[in-house]
């Protein structure tokens, strides 16, 4: 099935936009996170703003929508697949830059996340959105933060050109391997449309080649298949170890958003009272590999394969080592202290300032309290 997409609706652009930055929400592969200045937010008119950490410091805002919601793939976990009957609409190239810009000059946002769903092809739907971004940069003269969607299949050119014109591009992985995506979609191949293009992402990227300042993500669907999370955290490492990305995301699989044939939707990990609760052990076993030095042999799971939910993967390895603790406060290295449950960079770094004056009697010294505090006093000794 084939959509005009210029004549889908003769609506104004901005009662579209409102329809295609709702519709983007389920992309997280861009810069967000979960702390308290990161939580996405509804800007003007409708639009999806992201905070983003700026390198010197402080926060700035995305504007992110997709170019179109009228896709022509069967993804069983998106609510915007083929079968499924929601308000369809698209954006010309022309009217994305437009828009961004009005909102750039107006200081509103800092950079673009444009994502599309597929119109008619991947090359047709990566030359609309290329189109925006070459607009941006030679019309306006846009030089500024610009992530770019590869579509799953588009060729190697395509994704070359966006590579030439983006800050950032993404792929969405979507499950760690093709057992589990054939799960969730008829229509696309695995190692051609998803492996191979996150391969030559990762290649183009490498140190000393043209395309090493772009920065690669990427997303997992988590739980729309019939994944164990020690896959996926397998998969996880060798994004970062072998393919060079940058960040890796998780989305959590929303009951009642797609098929009801697909794993999903008859079986969840995570108790229906804590339906993100998968996705945030994830995260802290992705953050303890970016920031704590964890290895992938320092991820323990269940007999199951999965991260236990009642206790986070940190605390989970320090207490299958006990030989490790206590770990002495006032003399333990920064690795050490790291592998502390409850201690994080910010408060190890306060920790070896502090002892450069003198010793700490005190845990309340380094700023401990609550919860935290009592957490920490199981794996420290201040002698």
């Amino acid at each position: 099935m084939l959509y005009n997409y210029d004549e889908l609706f003769i609506m104004d652009v901005i009662e579209k936009l409102k329809i295609l930055s709702s519709d983007s929400q389920y992309d997280l592969a861009c810069a967000c996170g979960t702390g308290r200045d990161d939580h996405r937010r509804r800007g003007s008119e409708g639009r999806w703003l992201y905070p983003v950490s700026l390198p010197q410091g402080g926060y700035s805002v995305l504007l992110k929508t997709l170019l179109s919601n009228a896709c022509a793939n069967d993804c069983r976990y998106c609510p915007l697949r083929l079968e499924t009957n929601v308000r369809r609409c698209s954006l010309k190239p022309e009217e994305v830059a437009s828009v961004f810009m009005d909102y750039y000059r107006r200081e509103k946002v800092f950079g673009l996340f444009l994502s599309s769903a597929v119109i008619n092809n991947p090359d047709y739907t990566m030359d609309r959105i290329n189109t925006v971004a070459r607009l941006l940069r030679y019309r306006h003269n846009f030089r500024g933060y610009i992530h770019l969607k590869i579509i799953p299949g588009a060729s190697d050119a395509a994704i070359e050109d966006s590579m030439s014109l983006a800050s950032a591009v993404s792929l969405n992985i979507e499950t760690p391997a093709k057992k589990h995506f054939e799960l969730l979609s008829d229509k696309k191949d695995y190692e051609q449309d998803i492996i191979r293009p996150l391969k030559l992402m990762g290649r183009l990227t490498e140190r000393g080649r043209r395309f090493s300042g772009v920065k690669c993500t990427t997303q997992f669907i988590v739980g729309a298949s019939d994944e164990k999370d020690n896959e996926i955290i397998d998969s996880m490492f060798g994004l970062y170890d072998r393919m060079n990305f940058k960040r890796v995301y998780f989305s959590s699989y929303q009951k009642g958003l797609g098929s009801p044939d697909i794993p999903g939707e008859r079986q969840f990990l995570t108790p229906p009272e804590k339906p993100f609760m998968r996705e945030h052990r994830l995260y802290q076993a992705d953050f303890l590999s970016r920031t704590y030095g964890f290895s992938r042999e320092d991820i323990l799971f269940d007999e199951d394969g999965n991260l236990r939910l009642d206790k986070d993967p940190k605390e989970v390895w320090a207490d299958s080592h006990p030989e490790v603790y206590p770990v002495r406060l006032n003399t333990a290295d920064k690795e050490a202290l790291l592998r502390v449950p409850g201690l994080g960079p910010r408060t190890v770094q306060s920790i070896l300032k502090i002892r450069r004056g003198h010793r700490i009697s005190r845990l309340e010294e380094a700023g401990l309290k609550g919860k935290r505090l009592e957490k920490i006093k199981g794996y420290v000794a201040l002698d």
